[in-house]
């Protein structure tokens, strides 16, 4: 069985958190992956950027005030203004920081592909980050390498 390492993309683009928002618009617009590691100062995978987190849902996009009750001249909310604040940030974003998704799954470099396929399937997500045991950055794999490695198998028996 093929590992993480082996059917990987090895050239992949980054950001840092403190880059412009419009930085990581722009590489993924032009990457095949829909997909983009944020990484530190030692490349370190401390985020991802998807094509996901540049669409606003449905509920997201009225963007309205949580509900609220007046009184006594004063405003109370009803209900968490976090999210509210969360959904505002992201709609807002100046800094790759405020765009990425924090603290992605990651997979190892030596994780058989079958077990990449899972972190996959597992997490919803059609790219994760490939990391040495460092944590730093050595790729990116899809949905469809991982799926691609474990119909072709381990190609003992296979004839070419």
């Amino acid at each position: 069985m093929k590992t993480a390492g082996e059917i990987m993309d090895p050239n992949v683009e980054t950001v840092r958190p403190e880059d412009d928002a419009r930085a990581a618009i722009d590489l993924l617009a032009k990457t095949d992956h829909g997909a983009i590691a944020v990484v530190d100062d030692a490349d370190v995978v401390v985020g991802i950027v998807s094509e996901s987190d540049l669409v606003l849902s449905d509920e997201e996009s009225d963007l309205h005030l949580p509900h609220y009750l007046n009184i006594m001249g004063g405003i109370v909310f009803i209900g968490s203004m976090k999210g509210f604040e969360h959904k505002l940030e992201k709609a807002f974003a100046t800094k790759v920081s405020e765009l990425m998704s924090a603290d992605p799954i990651t997979v190892k470099t030596f994780e058989n592909a079958d077990r990449v396929a899972k972190k996959i399937a597992d997490s919803h997500h059609n790219h994760l980050p490939v990391v040495d045991e460092d944590g730093r950055l050595a790729g990116m794999v899809t949905r469809a390498d991982a799926l691609a490695a474990i119909v072709d198998g381990d190609g003992s028996d296979a004839e070419s």
